[in-house]
C-alpha cells in the first residue's frame, strides 16, 4: 500500500513538473531575473554599490545597496536560488521530453487506419477509375509525393514530415545542454585578469571570478616576449595588436609559444588566453655618456585636442623640466619644454642634448592586458545553440497525414497538417492527378495487351 502511495506521489510530482504552464512560469522568472541582472552591475566591490545605490535613493526608498547585497543581486547568476531555478527548469524539460514529447513521437509513427475521416482538416471525394490496380496506383501517387503509405483492406494511411515532430525534442535537448553548460561554467570556471609589462613573467594569481569547484594550475608560468601594434595607414588608428606569449613549466622549459591578438586567443589544456587591452606604462631614460644613470618615469594617459596620448615629465634642474608626449608607437616622441613648446622629436634609442647633458630614451615600457579563462561548459553551450538553430529550421517542416477510404465507385481522401495548409491542399490535388495518370496508363497497357 505504501509503495502504491509513493508511486502516486511521484506520478503527480512528475506530471506537475512536466506541465507546460509550470515550465513557462519558471522560464518567465529566469527571464525577469536575467533582465534584473543586466540592469544591476554585477561583481563590483561594496563601495560601488554604496555609491550607486545609496540608502536614500530618490523614488526607491527600500531599494538600496543593503537590499542588493542581502539578496545577492550583486552576483545574481551565482546565487543558490538562481541556480535552483535553472535546475528546476532543466528537470521540467527532461520530464516533459520523456513523458510528453517521446510518447507523442512514438504515437506519430503508428499506422492510423480509420473509416471515419470526417473530422480531418481537409477532405474530398474523387471518382474511382475502375481498374484492379486502383489502390496500388494511389499508393504510387502518395510515394511519388514523398508520403510513406500503408494499406489495409480498403483503407490507406500515409504521412510525411515526421522529422518535424522531432524538432520539439531537440529544442528541449538544446536548452538542457545550454543550461548544463552554464552550470558547469558557474561551478568549475574561473577568470584571471592581468596587466603585464613586456619582458616580464607571471603566475595565474589575479583571479577576479572563480567557481566553487574550480581548479587552476599554479605551476604554469607565462612570459610576455613581445607586444606590437598594427596601425591603419590613413589615420594611424589601431587595426590590431599582438602579444607574443611563452608558456613555461616550473623548470623554465618552454611548453607553448604563440602570437595572440583580439579574437585569436591561445588555447592550452583547457585554459584560454585572450588579448583584451594594452597601455603604455613608463619611459626609461639613460643620462650621461656612459649611461650611468637610468631613470624610469611613469606615463599618464591624457587627451590633447581629442586625441589620447601619454605624458611624463623629466626634471632637468631645480627650476625647469621637460615633458615627453607619446601618441602612438610608430610616430616620434615629442619633447616639450615647461611652456609646451616642442623642442625636439625623437625615436627610442636616439640621443638628445639638454643643457649639455646627454639623454637617451632607452625604451617605452608597454603593458599588455590578458584575460585568462577556464570555461569547461563553453562547448556544451555552443553545441546547445547549434542544435537550437538546427531544430528551429527543422520545426518548419510540416507533418502531414492522409487517409484514403476506397468505396464502390469513388474514394474518399482526407488529411491533416500542422502548418502550411494551402500547400497541403495542393499536395492532395497533385496526388489525385498523379493517381489519374497512373491509372490511365494501366488501362492503356491492359487494352494494348
Amino acid at each position: 500500500m505504501r509503495s502504491i502511495n509513493t508511486k502516486n506521489v511521484l506520478w503527480h510530482f512528475t506530471k506537475r513538473l512536466s506541465n507546460l504552464n509550470f515550465s513557462l512560469f519558471i522560464l518567465f522568472l529566469i527571464t525577469l531575473l536575467s533582465i534584473l541582472g543586466s540592469i544591476i552591475e554585477q561583481d563590483q566591490n561594496l563601495s560601488f554599490y554604496q555609491t550607486q545605490y545609496p540608502d536614500h535613493l530618490i523614488g526607491f526608498t527600500y531599494f538600496n545597496w543593503q537590499l542588493i547585497v542581502f539578496l545577492g543581486l550583486d552576483h545574481l547568476y551565482q546565487t543558490w536560488w538562481f541556480v535552483f531555478l535553472l535546475i528546476v527548469f532543466s528537470l521540467s524539460l527532461v520530464t516533459c521530453t520523456f513523458s510528453v514529447q517521446l510518447p507523442s513521437l512514438k504515437n506519430a509513427r503508428r499506422w492510423k487506419f480509420t473509416n471515419d475521416i470526417k473530422t480531418s482538416h481537409f477532405s474530398d471525394n474523387f471518382k474511382l477509375i475502375e481498374t484492379i490496380n486502383s489502390s496500388v496506383n494511389i499508393i504510387y501517387a502518395l510515394n511519388y509525393h514523398n508520403f510513406y503509405g500503408f494499406h489495409k483492406k480498403n483503407c490507406i494511411y500515409a504521412y510525411k514530415g515526421l522529422i518535424g515532430r522531432i524538432a520539439p525534442i531537440f529544442v528541449h535537448l538544446s536548452i538542457i545542454l545550454t543550461l548544463f553548460g552554464s552550470l558547469l561554467s558557474l561551478f568549475l570556471g574561473c577568470t584571471v585578469q592581468e596587466m603585464i609589462p613586456v619582458g616580464e613573467s607571471f603566475h595565474l594569481k589575479n583571479i577576479i571570478r572563480s567557481g566553487m569547484y574550480s581548479n587552476l594550475s599554479t605551476n604554469l608560468v607565462v612570459h610576455i616576449d613581445d607586444f606590437t601594434i598594427d596601425y591603419n595607414f590613413n589615420d594611424s588608428s589601431i587595426r590590431q595588436f599582438f602579444s607574443t606569449l611563452s608558456l613555461l613549466d616550473n623548470s623554465g622549459k618552454q611548453i607553448v609559444h604563440k602570437i595572440i591578438s583580439v579574437n585569436h586567443p591561445l588555447l592550452f589544456s583547457g585554459i584560454t588566453f585572450y588579448q583584451t587591452d594594452w597601455q603604455m606604462n613608463a619611459v626609461r631614460f639613460s643620462i650621461g655618456h656612459n649611461s650611468k644613470f637610468i631613470v624610469q618615469k611613469k606615463l599618464r594617459k591624457i587627451e590633447i585636442n581629442g586625441k589620447s596620448c601619454w605624458i611624463c615629465n623629466l626634471p632637468t634642474n631645480l627650476k625647469s623640466q621637460l615633458f615627453c608626449i607619446i601618441f602612438n608607437l610608430k610616430d616620434p616622441i615629442l619633447i616639450c619644454d615647461s611652456t609646451g613648446i616642442i623642442i625636439n622629436t625623437v625615436f627610442p634609442g636616439n640621443k638628445i642634448y639638454i643643457d649639455n647633458a646627454l639623454i637617451v630614451i632607452k625604451s617605452i615600457i608597454i603593458e599588455t592586458g590578458l584575460q585568462i579563462k577556464v570555461d569547461p561548459g563553453i562547448y556544451l553551450i555552443y553545441l546547445g545553440f547549434f542544435i537550437l538553430m538546427l531544430s528551429t529550421a527543422i520545426s518548419y517542416i510540416s507533418y502531414s497525414q492522409i487517409w484514403v477510404n476506397i468505396q464502390t465507385s469513388s474514394f474518399r481522401i482526407a488529411g491533416s497538417t500542422n502548418r502550411a495548409i494551402l500547400f497541403f491542399e495542393e499536395d492532395i490535388y497533385k496526388i489525385h492527378n498523379k493517381y489519374t495518370t497512373y491509372t490511365c496508363m494501366s488501362m492503356n497497357y491492359k487494352n494494348d495487351d
